[in-house]
Order: structure tokens, then sequence, then C-alpha cells
């Protein structure tokens, strides 16, 4: 009976985990579904557990209501939590700061909505005026911790990998957007901010 009981525990303690009350300054990351671009961006970068992560957002509170502060579509904005949801047909990742670190999350809410409707930087050239999702979380977080890199820069790629071949998904879009494939340029993903040892991951929505 002692065994059983701690099972059930176990199981409600799994559970309870799984759907973790949300709080502000968490980060949301999303497999995203839209199409082959989010293909082409999973296969180059891995995310936790190796899962795959296109989309991310930062849990923001405003009197009853919960918001998610992103980067998408048009421009900086802030999306309901419901809306936001609607982006996946997939489980959400949930990350939270270490305790140590959660002291930054005040400023960085500022920071983000100080970006409301800064342009959606549609290059993924950072530091060119506006912004993609994982890149405005990197400012935010930057700016909070007085100008220091809080998360991680990578050379960016758009290639197959094991190839030296661009992805058609990316040679398309950088066409009709007219701007060159910035390959190798500094950048950041949510896979990548998905694994960083500043945050732990505290359940799936």
């Amino acid at each position: 009976m002692k065994y059983l009981l701690l099972f059930f525990f176990g199981i409600a303690t799994a559970f309870a985990q799984s759907k973790p009350d949300l709080k502000d300054g968490d980060l949301i990351f999303q497999d995203m579904d839209c199409g082959p671009l989010c293909d082409a961006i999973e296969a180059v970068t891995q995310g936790y557990n190796g899962a795959d992560y296109s989309h991310m957002g930062l849990v923001y509170h405003r009197n009853d209501t919960l918001y998610i502060i992103e980067a998408a579509g048009s421009a900086v904005r802030l999306t309901t939590l419901e809306k936001f949801s609607k982006n996946t047909s997939k489980p959400m990742l949930v990350g939270r700061l270490k305790k140590k670190y959660q002291k930054l999350i005040p400023a960085a809410i500022a920071f983000s909505l100080k970006q409301m409707g800064v342009p959606y930087d549609d290059e993924y050239v950072y530091d060119n005026g506006s912004y993609y999702c994982s890149e405005l979380i990197y400012d935010a977080f930057k700016d909070a911790n007085k100008g220091k890199p809080f998360f991680t820069l990578y050379p960016m790629t758009y290639k197959q990998p094991g190839t030296n071949d661009y992805f058609p998904a990316w040679v398309d879009y950088y066409k009709a957007i007219n701007k060159p494939i910035p390959e190798g340029l500094p950048g950041c993903n949510p896979g990548g901010i998905s694994t960083s040892d500043k945050i732990e991951i505290v359940g799936s929505l």
C-alpha cells in the first residue's frame, strides 16, 4: 500500500509539473506550424531534449489577463495566451529563469513593453532596428543585465545540414524580400535559448 501511494504521488507530482502556473518572465517555446520556413529553422537548431522550436514569447500579466510578449506578424505585440496557443498543435515548453537570475525579469519586461510596435525583423539580422522572436528576448535580458549578454549569439546558418546548399525555402524567401541570405552572421533562435543553462524547464502547456 505504501508503494502504491508513492506511485500515485509521483504521478500527481509529475502532472502538476507538466502544467505550470505561468509567472511573469517565463519563456514559452513553440514548434510553430508555419510550413517550410519553420521546418528549415528546426532542421538546423536543436532545442531542449532534442525537440524542435521555431517561435517563443515572454509571459506578462496585466490586470487579470495573461499575455505573451512576442515579435510576430508585423511587429512586437501583446498576444493573449489563447491566441498564442493557436500557432501550434503541439505542446508548448515553458522555461523559467533560475532563481539567481529572476531579479532581471522586471527590467526585461519593461524593455520588451517599450518595443511595442517595433517592426518584425523579416531579414533575421541582429541589431538592425527590428526584432524577430528570440532576438527580442535576447535584447530584453541583455538590457536587464546592464548591457552584458545574458543569452548567447551564434553564427546563423540557412544551409541544409551536411551540405553547402541553402534550403530552397530560404532561397525563395530572401529572393522575395530582395535581401541577401545572412549566412554566418550572429543571431539566436528559440531552440538555442531553450537549452540555456540560465533557465530551467518547468513543464509544458
